[in-house]
């Protein structure tokens, strides 16, 4: 029970849940494996876990946490698993000799961290906080707990780096985007407290987020494993960047009177994206990995969020009377 109290427990195992297992990244044959909950946990989790606390600590809005969620998905693909740099990367595809320039996948490193920037990061933080809205502008740790928690992610991925890849990145662009991650915490630091309460036009609409969600998350994995079959690699992003640009746009706009059933709506959109796609994916047979259970993935992530939502209306409907 505990556990169920801690919002950062929460966080932490709901950030690898939806990041690698909802998405079929790691199916459940693979996820639930005890060395890979623990790797993958650190790794998503305590990443999350601390993005979410400096953004509390440093009086952020969200958009700190979306620069910080990329600076994640730099350091996870990039710094610790290499898979920006490394041509034979097992989830490639068609993308191994597709968009590749100076020793780096550049299609999949930009496409990754939009990715972990929002799915992995973003969703589950904004999940948690609607779980828990009693703490939501409060520290989930204690300074001892940050350091701690800091230095077990930063060993996790060294340790990933050195023993479960073995590919040798070229130097040059790993230490630019050593560098490059570094100097987007420092921005993201640099925000100022309020920045998306600027971009509200219309009443924000429960059903058009949605939409506006699964859209998003159409458009990206159109783009990732799409468009490299019909449009070279300038052309797809260029097109996938303006479609998912207007896409926020729109969202942006219908922020207006923002309340938690908005943000739950739009995380459902995404959410519904990979729901829809897991049984999918179990009855892909020409998967190399085992898929089996991916249903009943997809299947206990919409009870969750449907579960959830029944929370918020009740809340609010107390808080009306």
């Amino acid at each position: 029970m505990r556990i169920i109290g801690n919002p950062a427990l929460v966080l932490f195992f709901l950030s690898p849940i939806i990041g690698e297992l909802l998405s079929g990244s790691a199916p459940p044959v693979e996820f639930f494996n005890p060395f890979s909950v623990l790797v993958l946990s650190i790794l998503y989790g305590g990443g999350a876990v601390l993005i979410r606390e400096a953004k509390v600590r440093w009086r952020k809005d969200f958009t700190a946490i979306l620069l910080l969620g990329a600076a994640y998905g730099i350091a996870e693909e990039g710094l610790f698993v290499k898979s920006f740099f490394d041509p034979n990367w097992m989830d490639l595809e068609p993308l191994a000799n597709y968009g590749r320039i100076f020793g780096i996948n550049l299609i999949w490193a930009i496409y990754l961290t939009f990715y972990h920037m929002v799915v992995s990061i973003a969703v589950p933080i904004a999940l948690v906080e609607l779980l828990y809205p009693e703490k939501r502008g409060k520290p989930w740790l204690t300074d001892k707990g940050v350091k701690l928690l800091f230095l077990a992610f930063v060993f996790n991925g060294a340790f990933i780096f050195l023993a479960l890849n073995p590919y040798s990145p070229p130097l040059i662009p790993y230490l630019f985007f050593l560098v490059l991650t570094i100097l987007i915490v420092k921005k993201a630091k640099q925000l100022p407290p309020k920045i998306l309460i600027h971009f509200g036009k219309r009443e924000a609409s429960e059903k058009k987020l949605v939409v506006l969600g699964f859209l998003l998350m159409s458009i990206f994995f159109f783009g990732l494993f799409g468009l490299p079959n019909f449009l070279s690699p300038i052309l797809n992003i260029l097109t996938t960047s303006l479609s998912i640009g207007i896409v926020v746009v729109l969202i942006l706009r219908y922020s207006l009177n923002w309340k938690d059933k908005h943000s739950w709506a739009f995380c459902f959109g995404i959410l519904l994206f990979f729901i829809i796609l897991a049984p999918l994916q179990e009855l892909d047979k020409s998967r190399p990995d085992n898929t089996s259970g991916m249903t009943l993935v997809g299947l206990a992530v919409l009870i969750f969020l449907l579960w959830l939502r029944h929370k918020i209306v009740k809340r609010e409907l107390f808080f009306n009377y």
